[in-house]
């Protein structure tokens, strides 16, 4: 396969070479070798950094990533791993959601002051029982848009 150096690696991932010797350093990838002073990896290198980047993407630790390769390198992904990363993004989307709700509710609120909303207060009370921590976000969302609140007329009303 094709060798290329480090220049050529930070070019065609995307990764600064000192984020590629971080990874080395880390052993998240190995180089082959070196032509003068930079240091050469093999070609498939680019796919086990993207990879890397995925699992970074999706919130995995280095630590965690570098798990997921067996000691001859090739991916060793367990999927329940995957599962419950991809359950822990739903609940952080869901709470997101949630939280962007009650921003949208609050640019557009036609009450005078938000103080006088009553969505608005429902947002303030989840938020000082600390439901946006400790209860799940659908939860959060069901307290902010129960029946009694009002729904917003136009952007920049309030």
């Amino acid at each position: 396969m094709a060798e290329l150096d480090i220049t050529e690696v930070a070019l065609r991932s995307g990764a600064p070479a000192s984020t590629l010797r971080y990874y080395e350093d880390k052993g998240l990838i190995a180089s082959t070798g070196r032509r003068g002073l930079k240091r050469v990896f093999d070609a498939s290198v680019l796919e086990r950094l993207a990879l890397i980047a995925l699992g970074r993407a999706a919130g995995f630790s280095l630590d965690e990533i570098a798990l997921m390769f067996a000691p001859d390198g090739r991916p060793r992904i367990d999927r329940g791993v995957l599962a419950a990363k991809a359950d822990e993004l739903d609940a952080t989307i869901a709470k997101l959601t949630a939280v962007r709700d009650g921003l949208r509710h609050a640019a557009a609120c036609p009450a005078p002051s938000h103080l006088e909303c009553p969505t608005f207060r429902r947002i303030l009370s989840a938020a000082a029982s600390g439901a946006e921590r400790k209860a799940p976000a659908k939860e959060l969302t069901r307290r902010v848009n129960r029946p009694g609140g009002h729904k917003p007329e136009s952007p920049g009303a309030d």
